[in-house]
């Protein structure tokens, strides 16, 4: 993808979660490119000044840093850009596209304790009977990849709203208040549907997490949007993993077949 039109990406957003990317890229809206994380180790804890500064040793193909990358395309500077997890439809380069979003650098990251999973409701905007969208849960042991973007205030809010239809009080932004985040910088499996033992109470993944290849990032100042109306989809006491459930296999196999959590008993967010 990298240098040509997001709009040639080969996965449609119902397919989302599943094929997103699996590099850092900087999108724009007419064009993707592809990113390189730093080579140097970092292990401190980063805070939004370190986020920004971690980012900004972000590099294209040509050597090219991020900050020199947003300036020649006359975009925000990251000291004007916020963290925002990207957890579905809106780390699709087709969907950012269509939705004319601005120039951003989407990168991977590493949930640890916290999973995607599929939202109780349905979008019929684009195709019938309507897509699923992603919101975030708690998972313990739980580890998978997902992306980060850093948009300006002002697109954050109208990516937000355009997941609710432009409707208040359905999807908002939230500080998890659990988990972690740490930048990914090699490639990542997640745990397999063997590897999650189920009591009948909890899930608990027994299998060892992998080390991590990139430095922490403070959770508390990153924003997620949720559904705050219906929550998650609840499988009989299980949570149906976006990696392990494609949204057509969940639509026709386990949805309307079990229950939804409100998004409050599934995650704990700061206030």
């Amino acid at each position: 993808m990298d240098g040509r039109s997001p709009r040639l990406w080969p996965y449609s957003p119902a397919s989302s979660p599943v094929a997103l990317p699996e590099t850092d890229l900087l999108h724009t809206p007419d064009a993707t490119w592809v990113l390189t994380p730093p080579a140097t180790p970092h292990d401190d804890l980063l805070d939004l000044a370190g986020l920004r500064a971690w980012v900004a040793s972000y590099t294209d193909a040509e050597g090219t840093a991020v900050p020199d990358l947003l300036k020649a395309r006359e975009a925000a500077s990251l000291e004007e850009r916020w963290p925002l997890l990207l957890l579905g439809e809106l780390a699709n380069p087709y969907r950012l596209a269509a939705l004319r979003c601005e120039v951003a650098p989407i990168l991977r990251v590493r949930l640890s304790d916290l999973c995607r999973t599929w939202t109780d409701g349905q979008d019929a905007r684009h195709i019938q009977p309507g897509l699923h969208h992603v919101t975030l849960a708690r998972s313990t042991g739980w580890w998978e990849v997902a992306h980060l973007g850093l948009f300006t205030r002002p697109e954050m809010k109208r990516l937000t709203m355009w997941l609710a239809e432009d409707r208040p009080g359905v999807w908002k932004p939230v500080r998890p208040a659990e988990g972690r985040l740490h930048m990914e910088t090699q490639p990542l499996d997640h745990p397999a549907r063997d590897d999650i033992q189920w009591d009948g109470t909890e899930e608990r993944v027994e299998r060892p997490a992998p080390a991590f290849t990139g430095p922490e990032v403070d959770l508390s100042m990153v924003m997620a949007p949720v559904h705050v109306r219906r929550g998650c989809y609840d499988h009989r006491g299980r949570l149906a993993r976006c990696v392990h459930y494609p949204q057509r296999e969940f639509h026709e196999n386990v949805f309307r077949r079990g229950s939804a959590c409100h998004w409050e008993d599934v995650l704990n967010v700061h206030r």
